[in-house]
């Protein structure tokens, strides 16, 4: 039997002190879990929902180790590392408190734009090991899907499908094309 776990809990493990940075993060993750929940609500797609509210709470936990002084995160890394970073950090949370916490891992690691293929990595020349971090299952493919619609910056408001589209081709055409079929997966489309 898993143990159930609070992300709540694990984001003030990792960020302790009530700060502007904290307050986004859980700002914006609820925001992602909310539209996360709505959107499996009318998909026709088997999810595990426990997994999804605990994934897109924790799917960002990472950003405070990245330099994006705009978003309040004050760290040394590349923002497009803060998936790979939230990863360890959580299996080495998992690995102290005895939990498992590889799903969440795996969540933190994939949901970054629609995916980062390797050859995406190689082109590009991001500071990413050259590997997919690619969603591979249900849950993660709806969180990634879910975090396209809120940014931590701006007014914080959902953005509009268009939006987000228009958004994503300017990552290239995978990028897009994976986008699009994460829209066709959960039924997600304009208006």
């Amino acid at each position: 039997m898993k143990k159930s776990i609070d992300p709540l809990k694990i984001i003030e493990y990792f960020y302790p002190q009530d700060s502007a940075l904290r307050r986004l993060l859980i700002l914006h993750s609820s925001q992602v879990c909310n539209k996360a929940l709505a959107i499996a609500e009318r998909a026709d797609v088997a999810l595990d929902l426990e997994v999804v509210k605990n994934g897109a709470m924790l799917h960002d936990i990472g950003i405070g180790r990245c330099y994006a002084p705009g978003i309040f995160c004050e760290g040394d890394s590349d923002y497009i590392e803060h998936g790979t970073l939230g990863a360890k950090m959580l299996r080495q949370y998992g690995a102290e408190h005895n939990l498992e916490l590889e799903v969440y891992a795996l969540i933190c690691e994939r949901h970054t734009g629609s995916g980062i293929s390797a050859e995406e990595i190689a082109a590009q020349k991001l500071p990413l090991a050259v590997k997919d971090y690619l969603p591979l299952t249900n849950e993660e493919k709806l969180i990634a899907l879910a975090d396209k619609f809120f940014s931590k910056s701006g007014d914080q408001q959902e953005k509009p499908f268009g939006k987000v589209r228009r958004s994503m081709a300017k990552f290239g055409e995978a990028s897009l094309q994976r986008f699009d079929d994460l829209c066709a997966l959960f039924g997600v489309k304009d208006g």
